[in-house]
């Protein structure tokens, strides 16, 4: 038992240390918290969008926690919302998952904001509004994701024709901005990406209900099938050469996204270690060597990532990351935690034993769920790929 209360506080002091209350209001309570957990299976069994969990984060002021003050949002900090992020992931990864596509689009903002760029100040009015933002960047057989595209940009006099298909647009059911990005090759000497904004209307713009994934089935990432949707120029907000371009809003993208997706992935292995010490105290196997071992070393990869996540993320805040060797340090945070989440579900269920093989099951669906890091980016072959070429220079061609 005394194993169990320590590592239940050490649990509690790592995840529940983040500003819950905004301006008077409470953000994530732990009622509300407990309500979340509790839908968080049945969503998982019925593949059903988390509408009510939603609802709840809506009217907290979730969803804008990081629209400065005086925008009319809460003005939380990056490092403040990884907190939250990793606690709601406790009850809830998918819906974690899934509202951090709204808070990368506004955390960029706020990024670009604080480095007086101003031209996504529209993001934060409009999240204010009630807005949801998700992302139309992923494509099938774009392994450079951010940096290219497979959907076609057509010049038109009005903006852009899109035609292509997205993959993995998360909050499908809910989303009413999507940001996008598409190729224009018309100048065959000088292709170009071009990056907006589609509302969800926008005839041309349809969702495919193709999603019956694994895990992270509460996201509801359907597909995104673009013929001829009109970006209009007015939503157009950057055109940049395909490849690194050192672009700042490519850069804020990259980073805010690997940062807040760490914090998911640290959030659902904070899960799993409690439970892990839950099943060794019910299981009176807290003086088994094994078992110590086994989740005190789930516990020492996850402090880490920990520690990771607060230094980056405050060093965003307070305006000292730029430059290309971020691409490094949070692809390498981000790879760091979904390993560290899977260690600690592998080592939770072999406290657990036969009972985690249940498909219904808390740690089941941690097991499930845990998989989807695989293969969101950055993977691991291309994080090896841009740390190398940050010691040893670019591959020649």
């Amino acid at each position: 038992m005394w194993v169990a209360v320590r590592a239940a506080k050490s649990f509690l002091h790592r995840v529940g240390g983040s500003r819950v209350q905004a301006g008077g209001v409470t953000i994530l309570s732990d009622d509300r918290l407990q309500r979340i957990r509790d839908r968080a299976s049945e969503a998982d069994r019925d593949n059903a969008f988390f509408h009510d969990d939603l609802a709840e984060l809506r009217e907290s002021g979730y969803l804008r926690a990081l629209v400065p003050v005086e925008l009319g949002g809460l003005g939380m900090s990056l490092r403040e919302v990884s907190r939250l992020q990793r606690r709601l992931a406790t009850a809830s990864p998918a819906t974690a998952l899934g509202v951090n596509m709204h808070l990368i689009w506004t955390g960029v903002a706020l990024a670009l904001r604080q480095r007086d760029n101003d031209s996504l100040e529209f993001v934060l009015r409009e999240a204010v509004a009630g807005e949801l933002f998700a992302f139309g960047i992923s494509e099938r057989g774009n392994d450079r994701m951010l940096f290219d595209s497979t959907t076609a940009a057509e010049p038109v006099a009005k903006g852009f024709r899109l035609t292509g298909t997205k993959i993995f647009t998360t909050l499908s059911p809910a989303w009413t901005r999507l940001g996008v990005h598409a190729r224009d090759n018309s100048n065959s000497d000088r292709p170009l990406l071009v990056f907006g904004f589609l509302d969800r209307d926008t005839p041309g713009l349809s969702v495919v209900e193709d999603w019956d994934a694994l895990g992270m089935r509460a996201t509801h990432s359907n597909s995104t099938r673009l013929q001829g949707a009109l970006l209009a120029a007015d939503r157009v907000v950057r055109r940049v050469e395909p490849g690194l371009s050192g672009d700042g809003l490519q850069w804020a993208i990259f980073v805010v996204f690997e940062l807040l997706l760490a914090s998911v992935y640290a959030g659902l292995g904070d899960r799993a270690l409690e439970l892990g010490v839950e099943w060794a105290d019910r299981r009176s196997r807290a003086e088994d060597v094994l078992v110590r071992a086994r989740l005190a070393d789930a516990a020492l990869a996850l402090d880490g990532v920990h520690l990771g996540l607060d230094a980056l993320t405050r060093d965003l805040d307070e305006g000292e990351a730029s430059g290309t060797h971020w691409f490094r340090l949070v692809s390498g945070v981000k790879v760091r935690s979904v390993a560290a989440a899977r260690g600690a579900v592998d080592a939770a269920i072999e406290v657990a034993g036969g009972a985690a093989y249940s498909a219904s099951g808390e740690l089941g669906r941690l097991y499930r769920d845990v998989l989807a890091g695989v293969f969101q980016p950055s993977s691991v072959d291309a994080t090896r790929s841009m740390i190398a070429g940050d010691l040893l220079g670019p591959l020649d061609e």
